[in-house]
């Protein structure tokens, strides 16, 4: 139950506190007053949308507070999975700073606003004029037969597996065009693929390659130099080698001498072993290198595959060859691939459509079985309510699956006698829509053990004997529940148990709303403004007070 809300900066409201009491609360007051931008302010516990706009002062935070009463309620199951504190009273508070960030708490806990909505929905339930309105869409029908049949969890696993369904879908759509899309690269894919593979290059080959073809290009100079060189090393008048021999065999009658004689030796022979070393190693080059014209023609063919690969690929080395090569391997073994992937999604997306089916077909079943029963109960209250040929059912077909399920649902309405039912959106007068609002509202909180509903000009349309009675029945819902009424009408308002009054303050800068709970004379002379004008006469002052009395 809720029992007081805070208001502060918010519209044309400084600071405003109202206590509310457990059964009727009416609320009334001249049209502008203010009074539904108290349901605007309490539409942002129920985590609405928040407006910078919306703030008295731009300067200032917008708070907003309402303190409910748990003890009736069986939530502190709810509180812990969203790690909440449970006590008897639950305190809720929306904040909007001048720079539009928002902040929502429960019990001084921060909570996001998924779940301000999930504890807030099972709080109170807020009726706004446009809810009349929409009443007439099959969206808002299938919603309310959802929440008459207790569906919450079937559409939760619903809509779970149609997302699935879809996904899939969209997968295999995906596929099946990037597999037309492929399908149209893969025979010149598979020929460079196939080129690239026939070339085999290895990396760092254009290196080598060119380094010994250079070599064999140079054969003749490179083997007469070579010659040179061994010449020099073994000549037997001036060898190299001889003459290294000869100043280490001068050193040898000395090298007791002095430690500096021994080294000097030392140094001698490294030479000497590094310079017979590097002849060997001359002789060898030079007797291996020969005019190979067949070595030099293929070295060329060679870099000649290589470097028409690099210009044709766009490349310039031959590890970004290889990369290409192996990308187009890929792409290739992608195609190739396709068929099996297309398989395996399609299965998937049956057996996807399969389930998703199945959780439609049973949720359709427990949408019909609450149609009979729920027909004869709004038909009986609509004749409570003055339409006494009322005639109400529900029509259902199938339509292709979304997230909604298989279901297009459609009220089917008739005031009249003789007259057939037909779509309730083409029929019904706005006194009509409001009255089997309310008659929907009433079994719903009902069903659902709301601990609070809230009404905003339910009575739209209606007037006489439909508002007494319309009254009556609020009346009678106010004992198994917390209500709050807005109203217009006086037959109404002389059914609540507290009458709160909204009006409009002047100051000398702004115009200011307030509320103020009336008091039993306070509650006449309104309730006689609401019947015969600003300035009531003595007959509407008792008539008023008829109306307090029935």
């Amino acid at each position: 139950m809720l029992q007081k809300i805070h208001i502060q900066n918010f519209a044309l409201i400084d600071k405003l506190h109202i206590t509310l009491d457990s059964e009727l609360n009416i609320i009334t007051g001249e049209t502008g007053a203010g009074k539904s931008i108290i349901l605007g302010a309490l539409g942002l516990l129920m985590g609405n949308r928040a407006d910078v706009n919306s703030l008295l002062d731009p300067d200032s935070k917008c708070v907003v507070e309402g303190e409910f009463d748990l003890q009736k309620m069986n939530l502190k199951q709810l509180f812990g999975s969203f790690d909440l504190d449970y006590d008897n009273t639950c305190i809720i508070r929306r904040e909007i700073a001048p720079n539009g960030k928002s902040r929502a708490f429960i019990n001084d806990t921060p909570v996001t606003l998924d779940i301000l909505k999930a504890i807030s929905s099972k709080l109170v339930d807020v009726h706004s004029q446009h809810d009349s309105v929409l009443l007439g869409s099959s969206a808002y029908q299938l919603d309310m037969i959802d929440a008459f049949a207790g569906n919450e969890e079937e559409v939760f696993e619903y809509k779970q597996a149609f997302h699935i369904f879809k996904k899939a879908s969209s997968e295999l759509e995906k596929l099946k065009k990037a597999a037309v899309n492929s399908q149209k690269d893969f025979d010149y894919n598979s020929f460079l693929l196939e080129e690239l593979v026939e070339a085999n290059i290895k990396a760092g080959e254009k290196e080598a390659a060119e380094e010994e073809l250079n070599i064999l290009e140079n054969a003749e100079e490179v083997k007469t130099r070579l010659a040179s060189l061994m010449s020099l090393f073994n000549n037997p008048e001036h060898s190299m080698i001889e003459m290294l021999r000869d100043a280490s065999a001068t050193l040898n009658p000395i090298v007791s001498v002095s430690k500096e004689y021994l080294t000097l030796k030392e140094r001698i022979s490294s030479v000497l072993i590094e310079l017979s070393d590097i002849a060997d190693e001359v002789e060898q080059k030079e007797g291996d290198l020969a005019l190979d014209e067949e070595r030099i023609a293929f070295l060329k063919d060679r870099l000649d595959v290589i470097f028409r690969l690099m210009q044709k690929h766009g490349v310039q080395d031959e590890e970004a060859l290889l990369k290409q090569q192996n990308d187009l391997s890929i792409k290739v073994a992608d195609v190739l691939d396709f068929d099996s992937k297309l398989q395996k999604l399609s299965r998937g997306v049956e057996q996807a459509k399969i389930e998703v089916e199945k959780i439609a077909q049973s949720l359709s079943k427990k949408r019909k079985g609450i149609v009979k029963d729920l027909n004869k109960k709004v038909i009986l209250l609509l004749k409570e309510l003055g339409i006494t040929n009322a005639d109400f059912d529900m029509s259902f077909e199938d339509k292709p699956l979304d997230e909604t399920g298989q279901d297009e649902v459609s009220f089917l309405f008739s005031a009249n006698k003789g007259i057939a039912l037909q779509p309730l959106k083409k029929v019904a007068s706005g006194g009509e829509f409001s009255r089997l609002m309310l008659v929907l509202k009433y079994y719903l909180a009902e069903k659902k053990s709301l601990p609070t509903i809230i009404f905003d000009e339910i009575d739209t349309g209606i007037s006489g004997e439909v508002a007494i009675k319309m009254g009556a029945l609020l009346r009678k819902m106010s004992t198994l529940m917390q209500v709050a009424a807005i109203t217009h009408l006086h037959q109404i308002a002389g059914k609540g148990t507290s009458h709160f009054f909204v009006y409009k303050i002047d100051g000398v800068k702004r115009t200011f709303s307030n509320i103020k709970k009336l008091d039993e004379d306070e509650r006449v002379i309104e309730i006689a403004k609401m019947i015969g004008g600003q300035n009531p006469s003595e007959s509407a002052i008792k008539s008023a007070l008829e109306v307090l009395q029935n």
